[in-house]
């Protein structure tokens, strides 16, 4: 059965596909859930109009993202904590530490799990994190935990 996604479904495609699958697939999970409709006449051309405003929206979510990774690329943003001797921190700083540095240095909201932060900062010194802003676009930021 031809079906236009409504939604995108997971290992099937994105919203506004014109996509082939079983009968049962389609009369059983895909319709009933909203997922996907028939594809029809009419159906067709809604679905390619789900596809070009897709890519209009994919292109503009493109463009700020680059923006924003040319305000990161350069700068350093400055990370105060409680540290012991050795450099070893009180605690340590989470990716939630992070964003909220780079809202009061940069006045940039950013969702925390964007940034690729294995394990918490214990230490003072400099750190690269990579953040992933797109699907396409990943910024380097530098993390600077300097003793409070």
């Amino acid at each position: 059965m031809r079906i236009v996604l409504r939604d995108d479904v997971a290992k099937l495609g994105q919203k506004g596909d014109i996509v082939d699958v079983a009968d049962g697939y389609a009369r059983n999970f895909l319709v009933p859930r909203g997922l996907a409709i028939k594809a029809e006449n009419g159906v067709v051309k809604q679905a390619e109009a789900m596809r070009r405003n897709r890519s209009a929206r994919e292109l503009r979510d493109r463009e700020a993202a680059e923006t924003l990774a040319a305000r990161f690329n350069g700068r350093t943003l400055s990370v105060p904590a409680r540290a012991g001797e050795g450099g070893k921190l009180f605690g340590s700083i989470t990716s939630g530490d992070i964003v909220a540095a780079l809202q009061a240095q940069f006045g940039v909201e950013l969702d925390r799990r964007r940034l690729a932060l294995d394990e918490p900062l214990k230490e003072l010194g400099s750190v690269t994190l990579p953040v992933r802003l797109h699907p396409d676009v990943v910024a380097n930021l530098t993390v600077d935990v300097v003793a409070q």
